[in-house]
């Protein structure tokens, strides 16, 4: 019949050796299922199943007995598997005997000690004396929470070892899973413990049965012989006698272990001392650990131990422990002064200074840690800024990007002028920045940048930090306790002057170095050595200042976000509004330098409007300059448009007018340079690819004065006409003021000029024609009253036509618009002439009057299309001069001879021809 389990096997044992009753725990297999499934446990052949507690089928707990063999196998028998085997073995040591006099030393066993290094917080508990599982079947624990049980056992226990102990309580703790066979068996244990008990006292009295027999009897017989005796304490009886030896035996057994016995006391002593050490061995470790974890920036550490320390032993009375407190408190010293002096140094992140308020807090520290953190901070602040400005004007910042403040190279916290363009002066952001442009960037710029990254870079955990002394996040919970929080909150209230002082005096800084860089006059003159020294450094365009305004900007938008209060950032405001007015005034003055150097772009190439690039030149630097103020004129919230401020209504009104006067004074210049000035300093470009474009002037010939007159008054009539009104719808759509005057003035300027010019041309042209007709009509010493038959126009005559057809081509090569008003000019000069030529005459005889007749008619005729009411009445005065025809073969001839005439210059006198003629309005 097979059995039910296999047979016990023992395969471990430890330790593996050891004195009789030494405590050892086997291991192995199949080693029962229960305490009463255990019937056998031998070790060296010694019977161990009194001392056997069964812990689970592969564990039991003993102690070896006082066995015969020195070494032999550990044998398990249970009633399931019967007799077991053994892969291990036990070696038995044997003690030497000790004599009543030998010397030996005596050592009683401890409880576990506590080791206050990695259970600091935790007690000792009684539940570490007792069995871990006195039911003998396995735990269960439960999932009920440990403050329901307390509240349905209210004063009771689960510690079987306090006097409040509860059955039901421990139970439901840890067996509340339990099975109720389990359970049974768990009962079973139970009583097995206790009758092992008991048959434990019972064998130690059947033990020594002998002894007590022994003892027994010779009390007997001493009793017997008192009472046969018949005598108490007399002198020589035998009760006195038995005192006597009975005294003599305990002085002779006090002498022979009066030396054993000193010694056990001595080691009392020494075990004593050795407990209160390892006892308070968290005191005496602590200035050490102290020191120890302060070198590892342990400081939470060092603090919890202090607390502990602090709260064990801060008003104790044991002279050795007030000397290591003492010790502890100077270490705990150091380190806030250590912990000051890091909170102090600079720079630091907000988190840094956070946990070293906290740690001092925390410590205790006298003063105020995060007040002096924030002054420290506010100035170091001022400190940097300063430094900022002596750099730069000491010249040790030059070109390329700063460091930052712990020299590392990033980029700036602003946005960069990476997406703006090449600045010129008046211009647009026109063509990308090369790779360079850092060390094109003027040094004022670079200064702006880095002045708003250290303070965009450096205010806001300034900020936090005051935000948070304010609220009392700064301390723990030890700190919220100890009432910190609220003392916080107090000493915040009272210093928030304070602070708005430091702020103001921080914005006041940023905006005295950036006046003093940019804006030096608006400082006062004890304040220039300060914040100024900028003199020497580059003048800055419109374009730079624009990119300043837009830094000053974002720092102004970043410390709005921080929730500081405007009346805060009201000086930023007054800065920014400043630099706007300076920008526009800056930008307007370098376009009227731009303007004035527009001349020596003229290249004298007019299209087929006979106009030049010039006006549109004029016009786009004008649009560009409109462009680059878009943005120091936009409004933003909060800021005052600079273009309603009355000052600079004026101011750039008058600029405006100041750029459109030398734009025409431009002109005007280009109009009296002498034909070296323009070959020397001009190289006639033509633009071939444009079909708009055709070489009335020669190419690579520079065109003479009259021609630059047309050319110049082409411009004009387009400037009057288109220009003038074109920047005048620009001006008011960028919000300028003033454009009617702006536009009045201008006109009023090209018109004078165009006056003075066609004046001066018509002066060249005309005169030499009206004054070639005298010589020519007397050549030959002509008389009128005494001259042939007409038989033709005379040459004269022809002349002063080919000159006026010579003109109208120079002019219509520059400008066919221009063609009417010049020739009309001309022949009102040349009718003039001829009118008082004809007055001036005395006398006409027939063949003069008619021949006179003949040339008046031919020329009329032949500029009819050009005549005006001057040039007609000119020309009726000098007909009512001559003499009436009455003839009618005198009208005949003069009628063959007018068409012999028109016939003969029929093409010459084709460019006055109507459809050549566009005339147009002035």
């Amino acid at each position: 019949m097979s059995r039910a389990r296999p047979p016990p096997l023992v395969t471990g044992i430890s330790p593996k050796e050891g004195a009789a009753w030494t405590k050892v725990t086997i291991r192995g297999e199949n080693l029962g299922t229960g305490p009463a499934d255990l019937i056998g446990l031998s070790i060296c052949g010694h019977n161990c199943l009194l001392t056997a507690e069964w812990m689970s089928a592969s564990k039991i707990v003993c102690r070896v007995g006082p066995a015969k063999d020195d070494k032999g196998e550990i044998i398990v028998t249970t009633k399931s598997g019967g007799l077991g085997t053994s892969t291990v073995s036990f070696k038995l040591l044997r003690p030497e005997r000790i004599g009543i006099l030998d010397q030996s030393a005596v050592w009683v066993d401890e409880m576990n000690y506590y080791d206050m290094r990695t259970d600091r917080n935790k007690g000792i508990s009684p539940l570490s004396l007792r069995p871990s599982n006195p039911l003998g079947i396995d735990i269960d624990k439960s999932k009920l929470p440990q403050s329901d049980i307390e509240l349905t056992f209210p004063g009771m226990s689960g510690d079987f070892t306090s006097e409040n102990f509860s059955a039901t309580w421990y139970l439901i703790e840890n067996h509340s899973g339990s099975s109720f066979e389990h359970l049974k068996m768990a009962a079973s244990n139970l009583k097995k413990q206790a009758t092992k008990k008991n048959e434990g006292s019972l064998a130690y009295v059947k033990g020594g049965l002998s002894t007590f027999f022994e003892a027994q009897d010779a009390l007997a017989a001493i009793h017997q012989r008192l009472e046969s005796d018949g005598t108490e304490r007399v002198e020589g009886s035998m009760t006195q006698r038995l005192e006597n030896i009975l005294n003599r035996a305990s002085d002779t057994a006090d002498t022979l272990f009066q030396e054993v016995l000193g010694r056990k006391d001595k080691a009392d002593s020494t075990r004593n001392a050795l407990n209160v050490l390892q006892r308070f061995k968290f005191l005496f470790n602590l200035p050490l650990n102290i020191e120890r974890n302060i070198q590892k920036g342990d400081y939470d550490v060092v603090i919890n131990d202090y607390e502990k320390a602090k709260s064990l032993f801060g008003n104790t009375e044991v002279p050795v422990f007030k000397k290591v407190y003492a010790e502890v408190e100077t270490r705990i010293g150091a380190l806030r002064s250590l912990l000051l002096e890091k909170l102090l140094q600079t720079p630091s992140t907000l988190h840094d200074q956070k946990r070293y308020i906290r740690y001092l807090s925390d410590l205790h520290a006298p003063g105020d840690p995060a007040w002096q953190c924030i002054y420290a901070q506010h100035k170091w602040i001022l400190q940097l800024m300063q430094n900022c400005r002596d750099e730069f004007i000491s010249g040790q910042r030059v070109g390329v990007g700063a460091l930052d403040l712990d020299g590392d190279a990033r980029p700036l916290a602003l946005g960069r002028l990476g997406h703006t363009a090449s600045l010129k002066r008046g211009g647009s952001l026109r063509t990308p920045r090369p790779s360079t442009w850092r060390f094109e960037t003027p040094q004022q710029v670079q200064f702006v940048e880095k002045l708003s990254d250290v303070v965009i870079g450096q205010l806001p955990n300034f900020w936090k930090l005051w935000i948070s002394y304010v609220n009392g996040s700064l301390f723990s919970e030890t700190g919220e306790k100890s009432g910190q929080v609220e003392k916080s909150k107090k000493n915040a209230r009272q210093r928030q002057n304070d602070f708005k002082k430091m702020i103001e005096e921080l914005t006041n800084r940023l905006v005295k170095l950036i006046r003093g860089a940019l804006l030096p006059s608006t400082l006062p003159q004890g304040e220039l050595s300060l914040y100024g020294g900028w003199e020497n450094k580059t003048e800055l365009t419109g374009a730079w200042l624009t990119q300043i305004i837009h830094t000053v900007r974002s720092c102004h938008d970043a410390l709005s976000a921080m929730e500081i209060p405007n009346d805060l950032l009201h000086v930023i405001q007054d800065l920014l509004l400043e630099l706007r007015v300076h920008c526009l005034m800056v930008t307007l003055l370098h376009t009227t330098e731009d303007v004035k150097r527009l001349a020596e772009k003229e290249d004298w190439v007019v299209d087929n409007e006979g106009i030049t690039s010039l006006p549109s030149q004029f016009e786009q630097c004008m649009i560009q300059m409109l462009q680059s103020l878009k943005e120091p004129l936009e409004v933003k919230p909060g800021e005052i448009n600079v273009l309603q401020l009355d000052q600079v209504q004026d101011q750039v009104s008058e600029l405006s007018v100041s750029i459109m006067t030398d734009f025409v004074n431009c002109l005007e210049q280009l109009s009296t340079k002498t034909d070296g000035d323009v070959g020397a300093s001009h190289n006639i470009a033509v633009d071939l690819s444009s079909p708009d474009r055709f070489t009335g002037i020669q190419d690579g010939v520079s065109p003479t004065s009259e021609q630059r007159l047309l050319i110049i008054l082409s411009n004009c009539q387009y400037l009057e006409r288109r220009t003038f009104l074109n920047l005048a719808n620009h001006f008011e759509k960028h919000g300028f003021t003033g454009t009617e005057k702006i536009t009045r003035v201008s006109v009023d300027a090209v018109r004078e000029l165009d006056r003075k010019l066609f004046e001066s041309y018509i002066e060249r042209r005309a005169d030499p024609i009206a004054g070639s007709l005298e010589p020519g009509i007397y050549a030959g010493y002509f008389d009128w009253r005494d001259c042939q038959m007409p038989t033709g126009v005379r040459n004269y005559l022809k002349e002063a036509l080919v000159n006026i057809i010579t003109v109208h081509a120079e002019v219509f090569t520059v400008s066919k618009d221009l063609v009417p008003r010049v020739i009309s000019q001309i022949v009102e000069s040349v009718a003039d002439e001829m009118c008082r030529l004809m007055q001036c005459v005395s006398s006409f005889s027939k063949n003069g009057a008619l021949q006179a007749r003949l040339e008046l008619g031919a020329l009329r005729d032949a500029i009819g299309l050009y005549l005006n009411a001057e040039s007609n009445s000119s020309f009726k005065l000098a007909l009512d001069a001559l003499p009436q025809l009455h003839s009618g073969a005198d009208k005949k001839l003069l009628e063959e001879l007018l068409n012999k005439f028109k016939s003969s210059m029929q093409l010459q006198l084709a460019c006055f021809l109507p459809a050549s003629v566009q005339p147009v309005k002035r």
